[in-house]
């Protein structure tokens, strides 16, 4: 059963995963299944990046190959994904969080004025 709805914000998540080889969308679509079903998503899922207010990665290990997809939550259910990228350093590119943030207040603002018609 399903605990909250993960949808994709407009093509960023689907242009990132179509690039992916298919064992890698295949461990993407399985953690997207857990983070979906689970009441708790493990941090080693689904984590708050530190310093940025509430936007999370999903994190995708495959052997030592490493992606991330950022995300956020819209009224406690819903999980957002954003843009993709493969992670080769221990940080995570300032370019990739501006992205994720840029699009984040994006949805809301889109969110809000549709709201107000």
């Amino acid at each position: 059963m399903k605990v909250r709805k993960v949808i994709a914000y407009k093509q960023y998540f689907e242009n990132f995963l179509l690039q992916q080889p298919t064992k890698v969308q295949d461990k993407i679509f399985k953690i997207i299944e857990a983070i979906e079903t689970l009441e708790r998503v493990p941090a080693n899922y689904l984590k708050s990046l530190v310093g940025i207010k509430d936007l999370y990665e999903v994190r995708i290990q495959l052997g030592s190959n490493i992606w991330r997809v950022f995300c956020f939550f819209d009224e406690d259910k819903l999980v957002i994904l954003l843009n993709g990228f493969q992670k080769k350093t221990q940080k995570t590119p300032k370019d990739e969080i501006s992205k994720a943030e840029k699009l984040m207040k994006e949805y809301f603002k889109e969110k809000n004025s549709n709201n107000g018609n």
